[in-house]
């Protein structure tokens, strides 16, 4: 009963609802998903597959260089997005003051060694003590992540999920981006789910083909019935082969406990030929109590996923720990 009176007023203050909102701003994220989908679009709002108007592909996930006009901002293309603050360690919500404060050397496999990257982890409370916000960044860099392997791979951040919201009821998602050094890839959904769902285009050897999506793939995923980690092709590609999966690995079921972002974060992108090495800032409003962040990490509460988007890629998870809410189960 106090989460759900929390989870009311928040939305109240916020003027959101539990359905999925299109606006400049945190958005509504209920933790049974949404009607259809687990998922709700973002940055992928709006976006009109080609040929009906090939200046709106959105990027289609990172397969497609975003130009500078259509690139989020306050003004445009904002669905999910947040004003930026003055300084990342700024809240993005007023009223609310930095509590914890984490920086992790991202592992080149889960527990193992190495430094492929760096994942910053925020918590920003409110005055009241009732409310958070859990933020997070991964910077990565020009490293190898195949522990010695005989082709050198970037490891590439597909999503980013954060665990510990099963009593949270709706939360309030969100993103902004912070472009200190290099570019930062745009969020395309954020999901009420564990599973991180594949998102390949048509081929990666022509721009028209890069706009447009694979055979089956989907932009918003189902909510049937997987609840893998990730779901989709477990092999590399060819630039010039047709990406085909099957609609039942384009799914994902509603898991009360998990936010999953969809972005693209890799030193070096060869879909594009551009550098994405800085994730946007993710953002997760939920209820909290006047406890100590630092008895809030929980082991395995961030997962870092590359679903094989790039070519020549595999699936895989990198699991770090993390904030997660003072009540959270993990995993």
């Amino acid at each position: 009963m106090r989460y759900n009176t929390l989870k009311l007023t928040m939305l109240l203050a916020l003027g959101l609802s539990g359905t999925q909102a299109h606006a400049l701003g945190l958005v509504a994220l209920p933790d049974t998903g949404f009607s259809s989908s687990a998922y709700t679009s973002c940055y992928n709002n709006g976006r009109v597959v080609p040929p009906t108007n090939a200046d709106d592909v959105k990027g289609n996930f990172g397969s497609y260089p975003i130009a500078g006009a259509n690139q989020p901002s306050t003004s445009k293309n904002n669905t999910c997005f947040v004003a930026k603050p003055f300084f990342e360690n700024f809240s993005p919500v007023s009223g609310y003051t930095l509590v914890g404060n984490r920086s992790t050397v991202i592992p080149a496999t889960t527990g193992g060694g190495g430094n492929i990257g760096t994942l910053v982890d925020y918590v920003w409370r409110n005055s009241a003590q009732t409310m958070c916000i859990f933020g997070t960044r991964v910077t990565m860099n020009n490293a190898d992540h195949t522990n010695g392997g005989s082709i050198y791979k970037y490891f590439e951040v597909n999503d980013i999920a954060r665990g510990g919201f099963s009593n949270s009821g709706t939360v309030n998602v969100g993103y902004t981006i912070f472009r200190t050094t290099g570019n930062t890839s745009p969020l395309y959904r954020i999901g009420r789910t564990f599973t991180s769902v594949q998102h390949r285009a048509y081929k990666y050897d022509t721009l028209l083909n890069k706009q447009v999506n694979g055979l089956n793939y989907l932009d918003l995923p189902t909510k049937n019935n997987v609840s893998s980690a990730i779901t989709g092709e477990n092999l590399p590609l060819a630039d010039h082969t047709v990406a085909s999966t099957t609609l039942a690995s384009q799914d994902a079921v509603a898991n009360s406990n998990w936010v999953n972002f969809t972005t693209k974060v890799t030193f070096a992108d060869s879909d594009t030929g551009s550098t994405f090495a800085i994730s946007p800032f993710t953002y997760i409003q939920a209820p909290c109590d006047s406890s100590s962040p630092n008895t809030w990490i929980k082991t395995g509460a961030i997962r870092l996923r590359q679903t094989i988007q790039e070519v020549g890629s595999s699936l895989k998870e990198i699991t770090v720990d993390g904030y997660a809410p003072p009540d959270a189960t993990l995993p």
